[in-house]
């Protein structure tokens, strides 16, 4: 970079000369200030001048905050520091020798709390040293500041009021010599306006000589304006060569001054706070040398020694009989116990192995873990040791859970095992899967349902064999390995079967308490309710064989009641329908002697209308055909007084044969003579009996009413397979009409290619 020789003034010139070559070094070229750049800048330059001196008042305030700050901070610290005296006080007893010594600790506080006590009294003197550091910046070097910027203003305004001063005399100057100009053009337009009179004069010599006598007057003016030229131009050189430029160095002098002041200042100011820092740092290493006398152990010996004492280990448990069952302490061997006890022993010895082995998987790693975090704390790696611990913690979390599963698999083998003996030996093992069974299916154990809240259990995956998951360990290990789908729902009904004979004779699970009794009512609207037999197939999902086809009987033997016949049950004598002997209309004849051309035909399964002109009818109920089917699916009939459509599916067309006139005494006599089935029967066993023969029977699919409201569809979301005849497979995108959506049972009714069965609600989404 380029040096000047000379340093620079605002009011002086600079003569240019190159500076000599540094020996091994580069040429300085001499830099000089330009000529009379800054002789006319006195203003501009005085305003330079003030902002620095205005300058001073921004760093005195900045000085005044930083004291504002360290004392702030230094009482803070302060605070901090009686605070956690005040803690530490409180806490000493019980973080040297914990809240229930053996022995009294006196006066004494552990290394750690030692070390603590330095920090905190550290911490007090550095707070000291803040605090006299913001002392030091307020009277050392903010408040010289405020009385330098003071001295310095006053004298910047004298330079400026001098300056002005002359600045008024060079242009009074210039005024006195505008003024001379002035007298010397009226002269000069004086003689001219003589010479003019001299010309037109009648006497010539009289204006002659006042010519020429004005022309001497104008050279004397023209003198004096020429004298007035030199003077103010002397003036004005003195002004810009000697005048001003003295005011403008003088100023510059001031500028130079301040910033020499400011430079003491500033470095008073550095010195304060080296000289704090250099107090703090060492405090702050005195500190670190009590840190290291504080070794890890000093603390555990110390609570060790205050809290020596006897020990003595909890007695183990023992069998405790129950008060109101007396027992011993015997396994039982019993062959329902073994089945359990074979359960059990087969889970656990599966899982020891592997338990075993994940264990001593995991204890390697731990101890692997434990090695690499002592390299760390001995310096020999960098890593960070927390995330370390961390790491090991979880090792050992993980570690636990899987020795203590694997202690409880070692403990339940050996206590089996020293019981009854390894049974697992020949026995054939259900391949269980957990499932959650979304479709209601029975426990081929138990025969419960295994759906709502008991939803999840086993499926076997070669036989088929389902239970619930509180089932499992009580099923034989009996499994006849893969079976086809027929051999599956063979052993299906078969395992039904047996779960069933553990039922009540009436069908009531032992935990299911008596039903209360049904009126006719109730079983014509239970369908709506999710609890009618019509529903039972759809609400069950995928059945036993048994369950999915309904049992052919004849026409002639077919129940007209819902209450399945038993033979236990005694006959009752009761009045036959009103249709036997009461007339349907008014005006009539009764006991049907004008119906006797008219077809009649008989439900053969119960029907609730689902849509305007549809007739809900019971199961068993008479009924009288106005208009046969016409390849609709649908009959129009009449059922007493009330006319409507019902599926052709659902009746069962009557011979027509005139039926023999039947008084109402001869119909009660003969109603002891039926088969034992009241068609309007109100007892409440029927309930219990239908279930226990497979429930309410379901009607056949019912044909969609065409015309009667726009159709709506259903697209498959995925594939499903049928479980029974009564069911729809479908791919994925496959799309059906849609007959009846799902009444809550988790199936809806759709129709392809005329033929009506259900699917699973959740398999498809209405288009």
């Amino acid at each position: 970079m380029a040096e000047v020789d000379i340093a620079p003034t605002l009011g002086s010139e600079l003569k240019v000369r190159p500076s000599p070559p540094k020996p091994g070094g580069v040429t300085r070229l001499a830099r000089a200030a330009l000529t009379h750049v800054l002789q006319d800048g006195f203003k501009p330059a005085n305003v330079w001048v003030a902002n620095g001196i205005a300058w001073l008042d921004d760093i005195q305030s900045f000085y005044r905050e930083r004291s504002a700050i360290e004392k702030e901070y230094s009482a803070k610290l302060n605070a901090l520091a009686k605070k956690y005296f005040e803690k530490k006080t409180r806490k000493s007893a019980s973080l040297s020798v914990g809240d229930t010594p053996t022995m009294t600790p006196g006066s004494l506080e552990s290394a750690s709390l030692t070390t603590w006590t330095t920090h905190l009294t550290t911490l007090e003197k550095r707070a000291d040293e803040h605090e006299r550091y913001g002392n030091d910046l307020i009277g050392k070097v903010a408040e010289p500041l405020k009385h330098m910027s003071l001295r310095f203003e006053e004298l910047r305004k004298r330079h400026a009021e001098y300056a002005e001063r002359l600045e008024k005399e060079r242009d009074a100057s210039y005024a006195d010599l505008r003024k001379m100009k002035g007298k010397y053009d009226a002269a000069c337009q004086e003689v001219e306006s003589k010479r003019k009179k001299t010309e037109s004069s009648f006497d010539k010599s009289k204006a002659q000589s006042s010519f020429q006598q004005q022309i001497l007057e104008m050279n004397n003016v023209k003198n004096t304006y020429l004298i007035s030229i030199n003077v103010t131009n002397k003036q004005k050189e003195k002004y810009y060569y000697e005048y001003l430029p003295e005011v403008m160095n003088s100023l510059q002098d001031l500028s130079e001054f301040r910033t020499f002041k400011l430079n003491g200042l500033w470095t008073l100011a550095a010195k304060l706070e080296a000289t704090m820092l250099q107090n703090s740092a060492e405090q702050v290493n005195h500190l670190s040398q009590e840190i290291t006398r504080n070794q890890p152990h000093l603390d555990s010996m110390m609570y060790i020694r205050h809290n020596m004492g006897g020990f003595q280990e909890p007695p183990d448990k023992v069998f405790e009989p129950s008060p109101v069952w007396h027992d011993e302490a015997v396994m039982m061997v019993d062959e329902a116990a073994k089945v359990y006890l074979r359960n059990l022993l087969n889970k656990s010895k599966s899982q020891l192995g592997e338990l075993r082995r994940e264990a001593d998987k995991k204890r390697r790693e731990v101890e692997a873990l434990k090695r690499a975090k002592q390299k760390v704390r001995d310096g020999t790696e960098q890593k960070d040791e927390t995330m370390m611990v961390s790491q090991i913690l979880s090792l050992q979390e993980d570690l636990h859970q899987v020795d203590r599963k694997r202690l409880m698999a070692e403990v339940e083998t050996s206590t089996i095992t020293s019981a009854v003996g390894d049974v697992t030996l020949g026995a054939k093992n259900h391949n269980f899967k957990s499932q959650t069974f979304k479709i209601p299916t029975n426990c081929d154990l138990c025969g419960e349902r295994i759906w709502g809240l008991s939803a999840k259990g086993f499926d076997c995956r070669d036989c088929g064999y389902t239970c619930h998951s509180k089932c499992e360990m009580k099923v034989p290990a009996e499994c006849p390995g893969e079976q086809s789908k027929e051999e599956r729902k063979k052993l299906k009904h078969e395992r039904q079967a047996a779960a069933n004979a553990v039922l009540k004779p009436s069908g009531t699970p032992e935990h299911v308490a008596e039903l209360p009794a049904l009126s006719r009512s109730d079983t014509m609207t239970s369908a709506r309710s999710g609890y009618a037999a019509s529903s039972q197939r759809s609400m069950s999902g995928p059945m036993s064989p048994a369950e999915e086809t309904p049992p052919e009987i004849p026409s002639s033997t077919r129940p007209t009641s819902i209450s399945a016949p038993t033979a236990a049950r005694k006959n009752r004598v009761i009045a036959p329908p009103p249709a036997a002997y009461i007339s349907e209309l008014p005006g009539s004849a009764p006991n049907g002697s004008s119906q006797a051309s008219e077809q009649k035909a008989k439900m053969l399964y119960s029907f609730d209308a689902g849509a305007p002109g549809e007739l809900s009818v019971p199961e068993g109920r008479d009924l009288v055909v106005l208009e046969p089917d016409t390849g609709s699916g649908w009959v129009k009939v009449r059922a007493g007084y009330k006319e409507g459509l019902v599926p052709a599916s659902y009746l069962e067309i009557l011979p027509s044969t005139a039926p023999a006139p039947t008084s109402a005494p001869a119909a009660a006599a003969i109603a002891p003579q039926h088969t034992g089935q009241s068609t309007y029967s109100n007892s409440g066993s029927s309930i219990g009996t239908a279930a226990a023969a497979g429930g309410k029977k379901k009607g056949p699919a019912v044909a969609p009413r065409r015309g009667a409201k726009k159709l709506r569809y259903v697209e498959a979301m995925y594939d499903y397979t049928a479980q029974s005849d009564a069911e729809h497979s479908m791919t994925e995108g496959e799309r059906f009409v849609l007959i009846k959506e799902d009444p809550g049972d988790g199936w809806a009714e759709v129709e392809k290619g005329g033929v009506t069965k259900s699917v699973p609600a959740s398999y498809v989404q209405v288009v």
